[in-house]
């Protein structure tokens, strides 16, 4: 084997480590087949997943299969076939879901393949569902709209009270 062909298979091993660490320190992957995008398209999607705290990468089909099968996620390989994309996102979970979901709706051409959910690989409908729950922030507004609830409604009943208390000592 010569020099050449070492530095090679070197660079190949990199790529597939760096893509195995996307995949171990994300929460979230989407796979796509982004074929028939144009480069504004892309360009426009980049955007909306970097502004959300998503990387998105070509990535050479073998190189994820390699880098899925090291880090366990089996389920994934039949997803990586034809022009693939892949984003990882590790901020919030739901990101890459539902920014590729709304965006498939308008861009017919965006198919999502697939992916994995904190560490278990999903179907499609899982994505599909997964796509509709609000981001984090709104997850927790609702959840403080919830805790909020009883305290306000005694507050009320206090308030209701003091009110019928005052009306009846006029």
């Amino acid at each position: 084997m010569n020099q050449l062909s070492k530095e090679i298979i070197a660079k190949k091993a990199a790529i597939v480590e760096e893509v195995f660490e996307k995949f171990n320190n994300a929460t979230s992957v989407v796979v796509v087949d982004y074929r028939g995008l144009t480069v504004d398209e892309v360009t426009e999607l980049r955007k909306e997943l970097r502004e959300a705290g998503v990387e998105m990468r070509v990535i050479k089909n073998t190189f994820l299969r390699r880098a899925a099968d090291k880090a366990g996620y089996e389920g994934l390989d039949e997803t990586f076939t034809g022009p693939t994309a892949v984003a990882f996102g590790s901020e919030d979970a739901t990101a890459p879901a539902r920014i590729f979901s709304k965006f498939a709706e308008d861009h017919e051409a965006l198919t999502i393949k697939g992916g994995m959910i904190d560490g278990e690989v999903v179907t499609l409908d899982e994505i599909h569902a997964l796509a509709k729950l609000p981001n984090r922030e709104g997850m927790l507004s609702m959840l403080c709209s919830v805790l909020q609830a009883p305290v306000r409604n005694f507050a009320y009943a206090v308030k209701a009270v003091a009110d019928s208390k005052d009306e009846s000592a006029a």
